[in-house]
């Protein structure tokens, strides 16, 4: 009898291989192209940035499509039993109504977002257009009383729902759609003060590039002599602020337009949903240094030194903007 351990399989799961061939396939770039125009060309004004959850601090269209999911999934339920088609049908229509501003708050989020991103996300639009065909025709089976053809085609309709949810899955978590790309930021800058340069490297009212701890943090000097510093890689989907435009004590991420306050970071406009980290700054002997602002003590693994005192040294000789 063999004593030899079973061989592990070390093969890729078929899923993700067809997920990963679908973000390289580029034959619907001319079809994601002309939506993504369209949908960046919707007079949304203000709303825009209501949509992409700017207001909420994450994006908004996961929350919204919880009500047509839960509507159908409802739906699904009263359909296993018999005569309750006519309640069934209430929670589609339910569904089909909450579907459209759901609809409208992904699609905002998706034209500002990479290609391979926008191939996923599109494939995730058609599964889920081809449930809402689905079940807009179940319910007018049931308005006919076709009972039979609307309760089946509503199992479709959730069968193509639960397709697009496994792709909005991959699009969030595999792709980080969404995600906040500046969060790590706090968790890997060390404590105290970190010397970035010499005052005279940092022209007046242009963006600079630095790094501390290997985290690039863009450093902009004003006319007037005040240091402002934010970590550089943007929160939506770190984007290099550093080569973006500086204005109105602002500056504008060059990949998808959105606006930071130099001051402290806020999020002026989307499509970002979260504020970039900010670092306190002062000069010291002629050099700029910069202190992750908010840091709590042990936040992060590594330390740089606690000495009584020590993150204190020349602060009398500089100043904090």
């Amino acid at each position: 009898m063999s004593t030899t351990p079973p061989r592990r399989r070390t093969g890729q799961n078929r899923v993700l291989w067809l997920l990963d061939r679908l973000e390289r396939e580029p034959r619907a770039d001319a079809l994601i192209d002309a939506f993504r125009t369209g949908i960046r060309s919707l007079p949304l004004g203000r709303g825009r940035d209501g949509l992409h959850g700017r207001w909420l601090g994450h994006p908004v269209h996961p929350l919204m499509v919880q009500l047509p999911i839960g509507s159908w999934l409802s739906a699904a339920l009263l359909d296993l039993r018999p005569g309750r088609s006519r309640e069934a049908g209430l929670l589609i229509g339910v569904g089909l109504a909450a579907n459209a501003p759901a609809a409208l708050a992904g699609a905002v989020d998706w034209a500002e977002l990479h290609r391979r991103q926008q191939r996923v996300g599109l494939a995730h639009a058609l599964a889920n257009t081809a449930a809402v065909g689905l079940y807009a025709t179940s319910l007018a089976c049931r308005v006919k009383g076709r009972s039979g053809a609307a309760r089946a085609l509503g199992f479709l309709g959730l069968t193509a729902v639960g397709a697009g949810g496994m792709l909005g899955g991959h699009l969030a978590y595999r792709q980080a759609s969404g995600a906040n790309h500046a969060e790590e930021v706090p968790h890997v800058v060390t404590e105290g003060w970190h010397r970035i340069g010499a005052v005279a490297e940092f022209p007046a009212g242009r963006p600079a590039r630095r790094s501390v701890d290997d985290v690039p943090v863009l450093v902009v000097r004003e006319p007037g002599g005040a240091v402002h510093a934010l970590a550089d890689r943007c929160s939506h989907l770190a984007g290099p602020l550093s080569e973006g435009t500086v204005a109105d004590g602002c500056v504008e991420c060059p990949w998808h337009g959105s606006v930071f306050r130099l001051s402290d970071g806020w999020n002026v406009r989307g499509p970002a949903t979260a504020p970039q980290p900010a670092f306190d700054t002062r000069i010291v002997d002629g050099h700029v240094e910069v202190r992750l602002r908010d840091q709590e003590p042990g936040q992060t693994g590594r330390q740089t030194d606690r000495r009584p005192g020590a993150a204190e040294e020349g602060a009398a000789h500089g100043h904090r903007s």
